[in-house]
């Protein structure tokens, strides 16, 4: 997949190991996480680096205790937290509900957050991040969770966008 990428965009040959690199971590970190897929995007525009990723999920639906948990969106909405910032350049995360077409409503969080780099480490990255909570059709104990991420915060807006677009294409099948 690099090499094809790279016979597409020759300069991105110094930087094959990186890339190929990062492709690996995140494959790691994605299966790691229980994720079923994971798309990533790493573009240079007029030499700005941009780069973003989006990983589909099937997570239960129940607490640390066992308890079943609604998979209803609205429900879901209700128990995920809202992040006011205090000052300009903080995180923030909004809650909504959205209705994807030929799916239905949804649970969705999207916003400026801190991110730990890895289970268990105490460092954190700002990220822009879209998180969909879908209810799987014809059970009433799993979600699955469609997870937008971008380090570029000055396109969160846009990145923001282009997360709701995407996960408007999600069909279960």
């Amino acid at each position: 997949m690099v090499n094809e990428r790279i016979r597409a965009v020759p300069e991105l040959a110094p930087y094959r190991s990186e890339v190929s690199a990062m492709l690996r971590r995140m494959a790691k970190d994605a299966r790691e996480s229980g994720a079923l897929y994971l798309g990533c995007m790493a573009e240079n525009f007029d030499g700005v680096p941009l780069s973003a990723t989006l990983t589909v999920s099937v997570l239960g639906a129940r607490n640390d205790q066992g308890v079943a948990l609604s998979t209803d969106p609205r429900a879901i909405a209700e128990s995920l937290r809202t992040i006011t910032p205090r000052r300009e350049g903080d995180a923030w995360r909004k809650v909504t509900t959205v209705d994807i077409p030929d799916v239905g409503p949804a649970a969705r969080t999207y916003g400026v957050e801190d991110v730990p780099v890895a289970q268990g480490d105490s460092r954190t990255l700002r990220m822009v991040l879209t998180q969909t909570y879908i209810p799987v059709p014809g059970t009433t104990d799993q979600v699955v969770l469609v997870s937008g991420a971008s380090p570029v915060l000055d396109l969160a807006e846009a990145f923001h966008d282009v997360f709701d677009a995407v996960t408007g294409t999600f069909r279960f099948v």
